[in-house]
Order: structure tokens, then sequence, then C-alpha cells
């Protein structure tokens, strides 16, 4: 289990007065009230905290503390937010957090395996899946798909729309 849990990206600045485009990834807005810890490029987490928030066209924009300019905030384009693991709760029955299925293995129902959960993909409810062959299979992370989290075990089983499998059969 990791101390820290990646909670969002920063993505490019917005406007001249320092505000960043956030793609976050935490499902409670709480969780923009902990502190934060950023990380640019391979530097030792610092904490940060966020000044203001607004969505604006389905984004979320943040300015974050001592960041006044489109260069300050251009320059953290990439940067990672953390959250201690310690400040949020525990995940429920059947959940996890997205840190600790990193690496897990993938089945299928039937036990066959897939591959390895790779990483999220940036923006957007998908999981990329590394499969033994070298290919890589996006697949949507939608909880009707997924039947079993085993962060413990390393192990995830799915099962995919139907099709889907399909679409990355080598030929």
């Amino acid at each position: 289990m990791t101390k820290y849990i990646h909670m969002g990206s920063l993505g490019r600045p917005h406007g001249i007065s320092g505000e960043i485009v956030l793609d976050w990834y935490g499902v409670s807005p709480f969780s923009l009230q902990l502190t934060l810890w950023l990380v640019v490029g391979q530097s030792e987490p610092r904490a940060i905290a966020i000044e203001t928030m607004r969505r604006h066209n389905g984004r979320l924009l943040i300015r974050l503390c001592g960041i006044t300019s489109r260069e300050a905030a251009a320059a953290l384009k990439g940067a990672k937010l953390y959250t201690l693991r310690s400040d949020l709760p525990e995940p429920e029955e059947g959940e996890a957090y997205i840190s600790d299925l990193l690496g897990a293995d993938v089945f299928l129902p039937n036990g066959t395996r897939l591959g390895c959960f790779s990483h999220l993909v940036q923006g957007a409810c998908v999981w990329s899946i590394s499969c033994d062959d070298g290919r890589e299979i996006l697949f949507p992370a939608d909880p009707s798909f997924i039947r079993v989290l085993d962060p413990k075990a390393q192990r995830i089983v799915i099962d995919p729309p139907q099709g889907l499998l399909e679409l990355y059969s080598k030929e």
C-alpha cells in the first residue's frame, strides 16, 4: 500500500491569472479540501493548497496558492496531485483505490489471464490493460463489467462488453 494516493493531474493553463485545468480522479469533492501534495516530474511531494476552484465548460479549473501567472501555471502542466492515504476513508466492500490495483493481474470470468492493469487513461474512466503478447486493451471501467477487485491478491476479474476483445484480436 502506498503512502500517497494519486488524486489528479494538472493540465494546461487557463487564462492569464494562474488557473489550471485539473483532471480530478477523486469521486468525492470533499477530498479537494484535504492537504494536497504536488509532484512535478520526479520531485519530492510538497504540500500545496487550492486557492480557488470552479467549473468551466465541464472542466474543473483551480488556482493553487502562489501560482499567479499563466507562465507559472504552464510550468506545472503534467504535475500530479496526491493526498495521504491516511486522510482518506477505507474503501467499502468491493471497492479499491486505483493505486492499489495498478499492476494487478486481469482475468476473464472463465479464469483466462488477459494481462495486467497498467494505468488509468487520463481524463476518462478507462483502464489500460497490458497483455502478455504486447497488445494494449482499453477497458471501460464501468462497475457492470467488473466482477472482482482484490487488491490484496492483486487480482481483477472483468466481464468485458460483447465484442470488445474481438476489436483487439490479432489477425
